[in-house]
């Protein structure tokens, strides 16, 4: 049996001998004494930033997220925000997990110890409303509390610039870097509750702030005369908030758009940290869809949409040519909503001659192909809502283009400027508008997405990852990417490689990044990137087919092919 990693077992001891950790946390940790295994994945590093800024599961440790790693990245982003404003302010937000609104408020008093304000919201609020939040109060900073779709025992915490976009890799290294300057947890200033609002330190965020996001939202909307006169009643929609903060922007964005008919999965209606009715509150999978799907075959809906705990994904199920429901991928509805999107404001003479879509370098080129026939410039980035967050300021600043339209693979969209964060509320919006445009032409969503194919070609793609845990699934993860990069194939399946693009030094003028993809001689590709929020290791895969049945083949034969030398280094 291999010793236990030596730089663990003096981090565990150091906290139980640390007089600033409280005697429930000590507690805990004592109990795991002779738990060789749990101590070294509690302690075997610190939490870092990725592409989502800390995430983690929750418990005691430095590889956990707790007050105390919590209070330390707050110390250290409240150092930052004093260099940066001579009177600065975070807005905080927070979804519905365990354990959110508790450290909400704690990093809250944290910044007020430290002079800083900090606007707090009352209750959970969508993380692009955080976003938009810091933009409208010209906040030095943004954090919220969530681990996105991940599991139960998951949370995180991300920061954001003045912008209202996450930090970019410039910002988020002075930020870890002023929290590596905390070096110990007696370093961690706190105010009292009752200190901070006396003080005006902390300051709290509600209604005014909801409608001044539901309105700025709804006002996306390209056809909402339409939708009031008629359009929007005769759409059926169900919405499933999936336990999380979507459920009263949602409606109150479709509702204000003119979409009335909308029904709602009564049993993932309220927060629920647990997400007690999903085995994972991800809208990428049908699972998460199951009661969704149940209740539209009661009502006959047209389009079912679901958003995950933090409200920042969108996924949407619609009925085949079978009548059967079937879940969207990102990437198709992102195209529909391209298709849609750049078509009415062309049909109207609204679209601009700068227009650009952005999108990331793992998303269908589908889209991008739409956005080009539009006559739009497409632009890619690195994986992570905040490089498109970071265009659309670079965009705002040098009019060079005019934002349209950004998405991800992952489920992420965002029409209009108002945010710097993938927004699932805009997304439900959209994609409702467009389905309920459509049926009054007599074809569903599906129907669309047939036509998209015939015109653009049988884009597939698809996304296989491996969860490696601990200190062992790092290594493992590295090797891999080392295996990958240090002999990359010159084939694959019989076809030939034409291009290796390794992004790692940096690559067309995006920041470097752990990233490898291989182009292909028939026009497919795929992609190896570990998960700066997980540990996970993904692998995209993307073919454009004749047929829709000879695209199916061609993907499930490429991504048999390239798990194969995945699996057998993992």
């Amino acid at each position: 049996m291999l010793e236990m990693n030596q730089t663990a077992v003096e981090r565990y001891e150091a906290w139980l001998a640390d007089p600033s950790i409280d005697a429930a946390t000590k507690e805990e940790l004592a109990a795991l004494r002779g738990n060789d295994k749990e101590i070294e994945d509690r302690f075997y590093r610190e939490l870092e930033f990725g592409t989502g800024g800390l995430r983690g599961v929750m418990g005691a440790g430095t590889n956990r997220l707790n007050v105390y790693t919590v209070g330390k990245a707050t110390q250290g982003l409240a150092n930052w925000t004093l260099g940066k404003s001579s009177k600065p302010s975070v807005v905080i937000a927070h979804d519905s997990r365990n354990n959110s609104p508790e450290f909400a408020l704690d990093a809250a008093l944290v910044l007020a110890a430290n002079g800083v304000t900090a606007y707090l919201f009352k209750s959970l609020r969508p993380t692009p409303q955080l976003s938009f939040a810091v933009r409208a109060l010209g906040a030095t900073s943004g954090v919220v509390i969530t681990a996105s779709h991940n599991p139960p025992e998951y949370n995180g915490y991300k920061a954001y610039g003045s912008d209202g976009c996450q930090l970019v890799p410039a910002d988020a290294e002075q930020v870890i870097g002023a929290i590596q300057a905390v070096t110990g947890f007696d370093q961690v200033k706190r105010m009292s509750r009752e200190d901070a609002e006396a003080q005006g330190l902390l300051q709290w965020l509600g209604e005014a702030e909801d409608q001044d996001f539901i309105r700025t939202v709804a006002a996306q909307s390209l056809n909402s005369e339409l939708l009031k006169n008629g359009l929007g009643e005769a759409l059926t929609v169900v919405y499933t908030p999936l336990h999380g903060a979507g459920n009263i922007p949602v409606r109150e964005v479709l509702a204000a758009a003119g979409l009335s008919n909308v029904h709602i999965v009564a049993e993932q209606e309220q927060p629920d940290g647990y997400f007690s009715t999903v085995k994972s509150p991800n809208p990428e999978e049908r699972e998460a869809f199951t009661l969704a799907i149940k209740l539209g075959q009661e009502v006959g809906a047209d389009i079912m949409i679901g958003t995950d705990p933090d409200c920042d994904r969108m996924g949407a199920v619609v009925r085949n040519n079978d009548g059967e429901y079937v879940v969207l991928s990102g990437n198709q509805s992102g195209a529909i909503m391209v298709h849609y999107l750049l078509g009415t404001l062309k049909d109207r003479g609204q679209l601009p001659a700068n227009g650009v879509v952005v999108k990331t370098i793992v998303t269908s080129e589908m889209g991008g192909d739409i956005a080009a026939s539009y006559g739009a410039e497409v632009v890619n980035t690195l994986t992570g809502f905040k490089y498109i967050g970071e265009k659309i300021t670079q965009y705002e600043k040098s009019g060079e283009h005019s934002f349209l339209f950004g998405y991800e693979e992952s489920y992420g969209y965002l029409a209009g400027t108002y945010a710097r964060d993938k927004d699932a509320v805009v997304a439900s919006l959209l994609i409702c508008e467009a389905a309920a445009y459509y049926k009054s032409q007599g074809k569903t969503l599906y129907d669309v997405l047939l036509e998209l194919y015939a015109q653009y070609g049988y884009f597939m793609e698809h996304l296989e990852s491996r969860t490696l845990k601990g200190v062992d699934g790092v290594q493992q993860i590295a090797g891999i990417m080392q295996d990958w990069r240090g002999n990359p194939p010159t084939e694959v399946g019989g076809v030939r490689v034409t291009k290796v693009l390794d992004y790692l030094p940096g690559l067309d003028g995006l920041p470097p990044e752990n990233v490898l993809k291989y182009m292909l001689e028939d026009g497919s590709w795929f992609c190896l990137r570990p998960s700066g929020t997980e540990p996970k290791i993904k692998v995209y895969v993307a073919v454009r087919g004749q047929s829709l049945s000879q695209a199916q083949d061609a993907i499930k034969a490429l991504t048999e092919t390239v798990m194969q030398r995945v699996d057998s280094k993992a």
